[in-house]
């Protein structure tokens, strides 16, 4: 396999027709094609439920986070230690 016979990245490989080419195919490609369908099937499958599940831990962070600024947002508003303090008086005494 030269150089010349790697695909560039702007082109793309051409698709297969089964029917169209199922002649230039020999039967062990074909067995070979659908080996990886089922692969890629598989494997997509999983891929699915990984992002399913970090969606979810996703979503559960969020909410976390947002229960954490509410929870302190209402704690805060409830403080009244600051509304009764009184600066004191300056005195100033002379020797």
């Amino acid at each position: 396999m030269g150089p010349d016979n790697r695909v560039t990245q702007n082109e793309t490989m051409p698709k297969v027709d089964l029917i169209k080419d199922g002649e230039k195919l020999k039967s062990t490609d074909v067995v070979y094609m659908k080996r990886m369908e089922e692969q890629n099937f598989q494997r997509a499958k999983k891929v699915q439920g990984y992002r399913r599940s970090n969606n979810r831990t996703a979503i559960s962070l969020g909410l976390v986070a947002l229960g954490i600024y509410a929870y302190t947002i209402y704690a805060v508003k409830q403080e009244k230690f600051l509304d009764d303090f009184e600066m004191p008086e300056k005195t100033i005494e002379k020797a």
